[in-house]
């Protein structure tokens, strides 16, 4: 999901489409085009992506990051991204695409089960809450979109089961839009704010570590109920990340975090 600008919108490919408006599209083994999608490609992965890739792999999340991930930093912003490192073959293709096709479907990433759908946080410059714009926007050689199947937005983050995906995402783009702006000074990202505020988006398990073992529950207040929550399940967890990023980083208060 991408953070856009009011005065961008026009310039961006694909179709714009509102939440009532229905697209057609479906995929399926039997389209010549079938799984082409997964080759050659940018994939950045989201906090959740991440989260339950290394989970249905059984890995940790440091694991994951140096086996599956180039982390890279755009120029227009200060927060790094990550990007699926695609196999070492010639098609250089997805490397959990085999031959029976994806690998990882039930938990593959956002924005493979949203395709051909694309999400968007439409900033202003009145400062107002970002609002979530849509567009379809299939690739030419593309033949699901051919098919008469037709749905919603809506309709089709269900069919997906994205709902989880795209609201995770959408918490995500949130903070990643704070980061237009340059909250490190002279530090940088490589200095202990910004590798405090990477561990809390991509590494769970350090950051429940830092939560439940340093004293970081010395020095902040968290309502017993979150704690029990963000204890027992890591979608919680990352959820406070989230939160403890704005705040800690950007100051921005919240009724689940405050200092002592």
């Amino acid at each position: 999901m991408k953070s856009i600008h009011l005065k961008e919108i026009e310039t961006l490919p694909g179709k714009r489409i509102e939440k009532s408006d229905t697209f057609n599209f479906r995929c399926h083994r039997g389209l010549s085009c079938f799984n082409q999608c997964c080759r050659n490609l940018n994939l950045f992965l989201y906090p959740y992506d991440l989260l339950r890739l290394k989970n249905s792999l059984k890995v940790s999340s440091e694991a994951f990051l140096d086996r599956y991930v180039d982390v890279v930093m755009k120029p227009d912003s200060f927060f790094p991204e990550l990007l699926l490192k695609m196999a070492e073959n010639n098609e250089k293709t997805c490397p959990f695409l085999t031959e029976k096709g994806c690998s990882v479907y039930p938990d593959r990433p956002d924005t493979c089960r949203t395709f051909p759908v694309e999400h968007g946080l439409l900033f202003t410059d009145a400062g107002e809450k970002p609002e979530q714009v849509h567009f379809f926007r299939p690739p030419d050689f593309c033949m699901g979109r051919h098919e008469p199947d037709s749905m919603d937005v809506t309709a089709w983050a269900v069919n997906q089961n994205a709902v989880v995906y795209n609201d995770m995402t959408a918490r995500w783009a949130a903070v990643k839009a704070l980061f237009l702006t340059d909250p490190w000074g002279n530090d940088g990202f490589t200095g202990a704010k910004g590798k405090m505020a990477f561990m809390a988006a991509y590494n769970m398990e350090k950051f429940q570590e830092f939560v439940f073992k340093s004293t970081f529950l010395n020095r902040y207040d968290i309502k017993p109920a979150l704690l029990k929550k963000i204890k027992q399940n890591q979608t919680e967890l990352l959820k406070f990340g989230f939160t403890w990023i704005s705040f800690f980083i950007w100051g921005i208060k919240s009724a689940d975090i405050s200092s002592r």
